[in-house]
């Protein structure tokens, strides 16, 4: 087992949440897949296996969110900012069990440096898919409990870690839309001087929607993939 599978149990538990989390709680538990993503995995069971974790913790600014920026010499997502999270490796246990719980956790020790027994695992979304990678991804939602110092593990890897409040997220003036060259228009978020969009930006948006967090934005305001403040 790796550090991060034995460091805690990785059943969910909402025992202990701070209240200002009950509306991701119900969003949680309450949402369908389709009104996260119409990429749902494919009916044939393919694709890889694979987690990302969505944790929350609370800085100085208040309810925030850790993400990182993967480094600009790998050959997919290079650069792009994205939870922490990868494939599920085999002794991440059962896929349609506590698999992708633990995934998670390993996958944030090892590219943040987080020490995986302060997150206090709270919620499962429904597996999502990326076609372009051809990844099923399963969103597990975690509370920061007992924050430990977190950066860059491996620098082929990761180019930096950071937390992002929430009241950047939902402020509209760091909302806007990306329209990738596939033509395919998807939400993104102007924060921490980058640009959050794919697959992470979409997670962030109906978490955001669905907890009542979200305040109105211009959806006609449109930035490049390129884009840099």
């Amino acid at each position: 087992m790796t550090r991060a599978s034995k460091a805690q149990d990785v059943t969910l538990s909402k025992e202990g949440l701070p209240e200002w989390l009950d509306p991701v709680v119900h969003a949680v538990e309450t949402v369908e897949p389709l009104q996260l993503s119409r990429f749902l995995p494919p009916a044939n069971g393919a694709g890889r296996q694979s987690a990302v974790l969505v944790l929350f913790g609370e800085g100085e600014r208040g309810p925030e969110l850790l993400l990182m920026e993967r480094a600009s010499s790998l050959r997919s997502h290079a650069g792009q900012p994205s939870f922490p999270g990868g494939a599920l490796d085999p002794e991440d246990g059962d896929p349609k069990a506590d698999g992708p719980l633990r995934a998670a956790l390993r996958e944030a020790e090892e590219e943040t440096g987080l020490d995986p027994a302060g997150v206090q695992l709270f919620g499962v979304l429904p597996k999502l898919y990326i076609p372009v990678s051809g990844f099923v991804v399963t969103p597990v939602l975690g509370w920061w409990r007992e924050p430990t110092p977190v950066g860059v593990v491996d620098p082929n890897e990761t180019a930096r870690v950071f937390t992002v409040p929430v009241s950047d997220l939902t402020n509209p003036d760091n909302r806007a839309t990306t329209v990738h060259p596939s033509g395919h228009r998807g939400p993104a978020f102007l924060v921490e001087s980058a640009l959050v969009w794919g697959f992470t930006a979409g997670i962030i948006d109906r978490l955001l929607h669905y907890s009542g967090w979200e305040h109105p934005w211009d959806r006609d305001r449109q930035v490049p993939l390129d884009w840099r403040s």
